[in-house]
């Protein structure tokens, strides 16, 4: 079900899973997570952080990934979907880790900006 759920495969699930024996020792930021997939990672001791749903201006993806992705794919055509599978893996491998490293500063900075704004909506950084 998690492995389904949060669309990462088994394998890694079971990797995963023993670490989560110290309560407190993960936390998930996610956008609409379903019930009971929220109900199981409670149990397992992972603490939920909480922020206004479908928020674009907290989800890396959308102030991130597909801003460069965008770009990357502006004016392309594809001729299946094994194509566009093949040019966003290659566009995504292409992204440096310290990229990855410095979204999750930005997500810091968004998220207290949202703090200040109450949840309410801001322009980007």
């Amino acid at each position: 079900m998690l492995s389904d759920e949060l669309d990462i495969p088994r394998v890694t699930i079971r990797r995963i899973l023993p670490r989560l024996k110290q309560p407190g020792s993960w936390f998930l930021l996610h956008d609409n997570a379903r019930r009971h997939t929220k109900r199981f990672l409670a149990q397992h001791g992972v603490t939920e952080l909480s922020h206004p749903p479908y928020s674009l201006d907290l989800s890396p993806p959308d102030f991130f990934l597909f801003p460069k992705l965008t770009v990357a794919l502006k004016g392309k055509r594809f001729a299946d979907i094994t194509h566009i599978q093949a040019v966003v893996t290659r566009e995504l491998k292409a992204v440096p880790v310290e990229e990855f490293s410095r979204s999750f500063d930005v997500l810091y900075t968004r998220s207290q900006r949202c703090i200040v704004y109450d949840g309410d909506y801001f322009e980007g950084l």
